[in-house]
This record gives structure tokens, sequence and C-alpha cells, in this order.
């Protein structure tokens, strides 16, 4: 039996911003499945056989590389063809295979956002685990209210890997996660709000969801594309006051 309980999205369109470049778009997504809470210790603890006896508290302190590996792992018990491979130091996403995946952050925000347009999909309190609850550690999965598609913890408790590079202009290969996390103030707990880290980092607060859905271009899908991240890594005119590009 699947260990994941991934809820199916039909085909839908997101609006997503980049601060820096100051631009809006909209992305168009064909249909695709995502978790219905974040990924647990206790899932993680059956499918890895490597940390101790889990529960039904989110995984965290999983870095996006371990999380790469994760998702091959479960697509490989359940003899689904793996998203990802290795190519030297690069993770390369199979475009067309039916195996678990992290989200595209066109994905993650569409799911998260489930037809509402605000900051949040309800009363925060409601929805989310926030710096109000004044916790130590991340919360059951499933104990707030869902949003329209079913969906709990997408706001709050513990932020979450996407597949997206962050801003490799600025960042190289950090990458990206949404949703806010337990420590995190009310303000910034927002669908909206994106920030990243380095493939290797891990953190107390950063987990992951896991998705599925498999497409016929190789180079983009989902609101990710390859030429987008090569266009993106490039810096044209002044630099925004305050930082200068990562060297490679």
């Amino acid at each position: 039996m699947p260990t994941f309980d991934l809820r199916p999205l039909t085909a839908g369109q997101v609006e997503l911003h980049d601060a820096r470049r100051k631009r809006r778009w909209t992305v168009d997504l064909e249909p695709f499945a995502i978790g219905a809470v974040p990924v647990t210790t206790a899932q993680y603890a059956q499918l890895m056989g490597n940390r101790e006896s889990g529960s039904e508290s989110p995984l965290v302190d999983i870095t996006w590389l371990e999380a790469i590996k994760f998702c091959n792992a479960a697509s490989m018990k359940e003899d689904l063809a793996p998203a990802y491979f290795f190519e030297a130091d690069e993770v390369i996403w199979q475009t067309n295979a039916s195996g678990y995946r992290l989200p595209t952050e066109a994905e993650w925000e569409y799911a998260c956002r489930a037809g509402t347009v605000g900051s949040q999909y309800g009363p925060l309190d409601a929805i989310a685990w926030t710096s109000n609850d004044k916790l130590e550690n991340p919360k059951e999965v499933g104990q707030k209210e869902p949003n329209a598609f079913g969906l709990r913890d997408t706001l709050g408790n513990v932020w979450e890997w996407c597949w997206d590079l962050l801003d490799p202009a600025r960042y190289g290969d950090y990458r990206v996660f949404r949703g806010g996390g337990f420590a995190d103030k009310p303000w910034s707990v927002r669908a909206s709000t994106r920030r990243g880290g380095a493939p290797g980092m891990s953190h107390p607060d950063l987990g992951l969801r896991l998705a599925r859905g498999a497409y016929d271009d190789a180079l983009a899908a989902q609101g990710w594309s390859s030429a987008a991240d090569s266009e993106r890594g490039k810096i044209a005119g002044m630099l925004p006051s305050g930082w200068t590009p990562r060297r490679h």
C-alpha cells in the first residue's frame, strides 16, 4: 500500500512574483498530486530506517539533497520511476518520471492558495502554527484546519523545500523553501513568502511535502524551466544596493 497520502489537483493558474526583478507572471499548471501533509518523521524512519523511531511530527533537519534522495527512495519502494538522477554534482529532474518529487514553486503556491488570493487561505490562528504559539518544536501534522484542497500545514509549522532555484544571480545554487515555520512571526507566514538555502543546509523548522506528476518537456515543467534558470543567473545593469553576486 502507498505510504503517502497525496491529493490530486486539477489544472489551473497561479501568479508568481520575483521581488528583485520586480516581475509578476502567471503560470499555467497541468494536473499534479501533492501531499495532504508534510512528510513525517515516522514516514522517514519507515522508509529509510536510519533515524530513531518516528512520530507524526513533520520531518525537519533534512537538506535539499537528502530530500531529493528521499523522493527517489519512496519511488523505488513503490516501483515508480525515480524523478531524479545525479550527473556529477548536478541533480537532473526527469520530468516524464512517475515517481515522487519535490513540488515546483508554482505548484506549491497553487496548492497552498487553493483558489484564494490573499496572504493566507484562512484566519492564521486556525490554519497555522506560528511564533504566536510559543512553540519550541513543530507540532504533529494535521491539527490545523485544511485549505479548500484538503491540504494541511502548508502555512506555518515547518517550511517546505521546493525544486526551484531561489535567485541564481545572487545566491547561486540555493533552492527555494516555502510556507513559514513555527518560530516565524505571523506577518511573514504568507502564501507568497519565499526563502531559500544551500542544497546541503538543514534547519530545525524545514522539511518537505511530496508531489507527483509527469510531463513531456524534459527541460520545462510546471513553472520551472532550465532556460529560465540560465536567464535568471545573468546580471544586467546596476546591482541592487547592498549585495554582490555569488561566485561559482
